[in-house]
């Protein structure tokens, strides 16, 4: 069978464990001999275990099978939702929706994601062998690029952009996104990743890529209005979101994170619905922010 066919095959068992929470072999095969990828052919015992493996090894996905013999996705080692798993179950989810809605495509409208892909294996062979990395990078203002030999310490994906965090040879880190690196060279440099280092908790008190660590993270009282109010209680902006006061007109919100630029524009982007009550300085702050964007249209 052609490599892309199992691939969606297995993309079909995952998420059909997943949403059926716990199935049999007997009620799996029922579903699947619904589908356009079985061909009227049930998976066998043998053809299932076989596809278990291969879930597990190419997606780190474990599938598990309780005493009633029925089948569910093992989520005990998913310790965060920002998890390469979590985001794989998810991943997998939309695709397999939308694979068997192909009749669809014209009204089913998916946004554009800048190609980015092409620097995201070398780096990700770059962190496994612990090779250092040359990137040509040209910053955002800066009149032309610049090279910079770095150790890559981790990935994230942030508002549809893959961003890289690496430290460079003489000490201090930085965080470069992947649309601004315009070659990449993998070295024969070695190095060693600081064994007390932990990427989770290195941006758990930031808002997105933005990393200050000048300032201590602070407790912001955050307002929300209209609609606003249910965005961010379904969608919450930050995992250290608490509610605080859900009054008829408004919604209360807390965040306990360092106040970096990227944050602040996050508030400016939501405008009127949003309105920061304490701490005042970051209250003021947003204030002349909002006013110095009024004097453009005057």
């Amino acid at each position: 069978m052609k490599a892309s066919l199992l691939f969606k095959e297995y993309v079909w068992i995952v998420d059909t464990i997943r949403r059926a929470g716990h199935i049999t072999l007997r009620q799996l095969n029922e579903r699947w001999l619904d589908t356009t990828l079985s061909d009227g052919i049930p998976f066998s015992r043998t053809t299932f275990r076989r596809h278990r493996q291969e879930v597990e090894e190419m997606f780190g996905i474990l599938i598990g099978c309780d005493s009633a013999n029925r089948y569910f996705i093992d989520d005990s080692h998913l310790l965060s939702t920002d998890s390469v798993e979590q985001w794989m179950l998810g991943t997998l989810s939309v695709s397999n929706i939308v694979s068997e809605a192909r009749d669809l495509h014209d009204r089913i409208l998916l946004e554009t994601i800048p190609s980015q892909s092409d620097h995201l294996s070398p780096v990700v062979e770059a962190m496994r062998s612990g090779r250092r990395v040359v990137l040509t990078y040209h910053r955002y203002g800066s009149a032309t690029p610049r090279q910079w030999t770095v150790e890559p310490y981790c990935l994230k994906l942030f508002r549809r952009r893959w961003y890289l965090l690496a430290r460079f040879v003489d000490g201090g880190f930085a965080v470069f996104s992947f649309d601004r690196i315009l070659a990449l060279l993998l070295t024969d440099e070695t190095f060693t990743i600081d064994p007390l280092f932990d990427a989770q908790s290195y941006f758990a008190k930031h808002f997105g890529v933005m990393v200050d660590d000048r300032t201590e993270p602070r407790h912001i009282v955050l307002r929300a209005f209209g609609k606003e109010r249910f965005a961010m209680r379904d969608l919450p902006i930050h995992p250290s979101q608490q509610l605080l006061a859900d009054e008829a007109d408004y919604t209360d919100f807390d965040v306990c994170l360092h106040p970096t630029s990227d944050f602040l524009a996050h508030i400016l982007s939501r405008g009127r619905w949003l309105k920061v009550i304490s701490p005042s300085d970051i209250a003021q702050e947003i204030k002349r922010m909002h006013l110095q964007a009024a004097t453009e249209y005057e």
